[in-house]
């Protein structure tokens, strides 16, 4: 990937680099990130003047070294637009939706990312994945280890009607090929459950379930497992494997996960953290075993230097921006959580 030796330091702040998606949960944040490490970044949305985006003109360093242009993935002219000049692309943009008619949009949007980039001139490119796209296997063993070598089942995501992490799964294929064929250095980003503070105004999924939980909405939890991780680990993880050097660490996937919890564990933290609010206590399964959580690796990120957030902050912060956005209400005084 990006060279890594201190005397190109200057050189690769410098540079422009595009991320799609650029108003979204993780886009924003990703975008954030690669402002705070000097990068002059271009962010591309359907619509860059609507005040969903607006959020974005306000970060650390937007005034100098941010711009929006439209884009859409359908349209590949605009892709070569967007992406004339620069030297990476952070493709975040993909529906979250289990709409299978949605799936063109993941898959044929990502060929065309590849495309218009290595027609511009582009040579690294940084794909956010989902780790639906790795774990979604029933016949994968309690005992094995979630890692970047595994994938999803096709046939079983498409007899459960899974079909976010299908497209997930196909964008990313078409990544690597396109990538192969075209001779684009790529990465890619697993992330998990993403939690965390929104810079955006609109409420994302992660963090609707959240609240739905919180108000007790959500009127029992199954009986699951799932990894969660914080979204600015997501957005580090996603520089760091730009950044990453030829050889070993660079390139490949990167699964971004923090911690394996049971959802009764998870709603057990906010119960913990906000007693004030009327929180979901049942179990929808109280006849099956206790989901086992299973053993992951987020190891290659490591290796790069990330350290993760702990679970708790991302939930605390995540709920408090919830309420200052006027997404929940706010029970009783808080004070504020210690040591996180």
């Amino acid at each position: 990937m990006a060279p890594s030796s201190k005397a190109n330091d200057d050189i690769e702040q410098e540079q422009l680099v595009c991320v799609t998606g650029a108003g979204g949960f993780i886009g924003s944040w990703v975008v954030r990130e690669l402002l705070l490490h000097g990068y002059r970044v271009r962010g591309t949305a359907r619509d860059p003047g609507h005040s969903r985006n607006t959020h974005l003109l306000e970060l650390e360093g937007a005034k100098e070294k941010l711009s929006l242009l439209r884009a859409d993935l359908m349209d590949p002219e605009s892709l070569h637009t967007a992406f004339r000049g620069c030297h990476g692309i952070f493709h975040v943009a993909s529906p979250v939706s289990n709409d299978p008619e949605f799936m063109p949009v993941a898959v044929d949007g990502t060929r065309n990312v590849m495309s218009a980039a290595a027609a511009e001139g582009v040579r690294r490119v940084v794909v956010t994945s989902s780790y639906g796209a790795a774990h979604m296997d029933p016949n994968r063993s309690p005992n094995d280890v979630l890692d970047e070598a595994c994938w999803s089942d096709y046939d079983f995501c498409a007899q459960t009607g899974n079909w976010y992490c299908i497209a997930k799964m196909m964008a990313e294929m078409t990544a690597k090929e396109e990538a192969t064929r075209l001779g684009l250095e790529l990465a890619v980003v697993l992330p998990c459950v993403t939690m965390g503070p929104m810079l955006q105004k609109d409420l994302n999924s992660s963090n609707n379930h959240v609240g739905r939980y919180l108000m007790g909405t959500k009127r029992a939890y199954p009986n699951a497992v799932a990894l969660y991780v914080d979204v600015r680990d997501v957005a580090r993880a996603h520089v760091l494997a730009y950044e990453a050097p030829d050889g070993a660490a660079g390139g490949g996937r990167y699964l971004c996960a923090s911690v394996v919890l049971h959802r009764a564990q998870l709603v057990g933290m906010l119960r913990d953290l906000f007693p004030q609010y009327p929180i979901t206590t049942k179990c929808e399964d109280d006849i099956n075993p206790r989901a086992r959580p299973y053993k992951f690796s987020n190891q290659r990120l490591k290796d790069l230097g990330l350290e993760f957030t702990p679970l708790e902050k991302s939930l605390y912060e995540a709920v408090i921006c919830m309420q200052q956005k006027g997404h929940l209400p706010v029970m009783a005084k808080q004070q504020p959580l210690a040591n996180l």
